[in-house]
């Protein structure tokens, strides 16, 4: 935490932390291997691809092994608020969700998340029950025991709609917070049964991304605001691969900034990254892409380079949440940890972003130590 006179929020933003499956399996604690996948009957077979595309990793690894070179990246920017979205459960149960892809992590391996210093969870996301209700009352109580915030699911539909809440300490004195709702769309990939409701748990799940639903999140962030307060509306919408923004996205999006309430939008779910935009000085970031995962050597959708993620560090106008600064630091998984990308990769994901970005007026130029920097008119 910062010490300095606060006039800036620094967020750290990142898209799908699956610490699940492959990656529970090289961690100290590895859980139950077995899943039930149409072709794969074990975790630990996303470890051997792994290992055949880029030669062995010393299992067991010592939980701050999959942040790798962005640990570094974290400690120089010093971010008062890091959110990430997590995409698994965090749980022992066995009670799998029949819908072909399932993703835990044993709750020994937390440690893994605290490793990274992670202030919040966003949880709407179509992973979280994979185990079913038993699984996500583990990851929440999981959660609750490591003192990591999270948002976006819960015993009902008023823990599911709940922000979590991450104060922010100037000279030893809470100074301003950081307010993080988390919510899913269908669109995603979520089961409309997993919805929260009263007396039924599960997530945060929004009925579409019309102007109405819109409104009812601005109005819950304008309730829960207090001046100096920097409001994140985290969302997992839209499909695994694909750089097109539906227009109904980017409409949900403008309207949440319009509203004065919500300062920044947090998307993900693409397995890669997507366009940026600065809308009325409010960042919008439609897809983060993932983070971590366990698809080394899976084969497929190259052209997307899925291996190459990215960690956005956002500077807000404390008074005003508008971004003052965004910078991206680039990764390359490898060996189920994040490394420092060649020159070239770093280079193809600027020119990626740089293009992408063009229709809503970003670009994106190399920074410095191999950052990137947004500009936007």
């Amino acid at each position: 935490m910062r010490e300095a006179i606060l006039s800036e929020v620094m967020l750290s933003l990142c898209g799908d932390v699956m610490t699940g499956r492959g990656i529970d399996q090289i961690l100290p604690f590895p859980g139950d291997p077995e899943i039930r996948e149409p072709y794969v009957k074990s975790a630990t077979r996303y470890v051997e691809l792994a290992e055949a595309a880029n030669g062995p990793i010393a299992a067991p690894v010592p939980f701050p092994y999959i942040w790798g070179d962005a640990l570094a990246a974290l400690e120089a920017a010093r971010p008062d608020a890091r959110i990430v979205n997590l995409e698994t459960s965090i749980t022992t149960s066995r009670d799998l969700w029949p819908k072909g892809i399932n993703y835990r992590m044993n709750p020994a391996n937390v440690p893994c998340l605290t490793a990274a210093g992670i202030d919040c969870c966003c949880l709407a996301n179509n992973h979280v029950l994979d185990y079913g209700y038993a699984g996500l009352a583990e990851t929440t109580e999981t959660l609750r025991r490591a003192r990591i915030g999270f948002a976006g699911a819960g015993e009902d539909e008023a823990a599911a709609r709940a922000p979590a809440i991450v104060e922010i300490a100037n000279r030893g004195k809470v100074s301003g917070r950081v307010i993080v709702f988390s919510l899913g769309s269908v669109t995603s990939g979520i089961p409309r049964l997993w919805a929260a409701a009263p007396g039924r748990p599960g997530v945060n799940l929004v009925r579409d991304l019309s102007i109405d639903t819109a409104d009812m999140i601005a109005t819950q962030a304008e309730a829960c605001r207090r001046p100096g307060d920097v409001t994140v509306v985290s969302i997992h919408w839209g499909m695994n691969w694909g750089y097109r923004i539906a227009e109904d996205e980017r409409s949900f999006a403008h309207r949440l900034i319009e509203s004065g309430a919500v300062d920044v939008i947090h998307g993900h779910s693409s397995h890669h990254p997507k366009a940026i935009e600065v809308y009325d000085g409010k960042l919008i970031l439609y897809g983060c892409g993932d983070f971590i995962d366990d698809y080394e050597g899976i084969v497929g959708q190259e052209d997307y380079r899925d291996d190459l993620v990215l960690l956005y560090l956002a500077a807000l106008d404390s008074e005003t949440g508008k971004l003052a600064r965004l910078r991206l630091v680039p990764f390359q998984i490898k060996n189920f940890r994040l490394n420092r990308p060649s020159a070239a990769d770093a280079a193809w994901l600027r020119q990626m972003l740089d293009r992408e970005g063009r229709l809503f007026g970003t670009r994106v130029a190399a920074g410095q130590a191999g950052t990137m920097d947004l500009s936007w008119r």
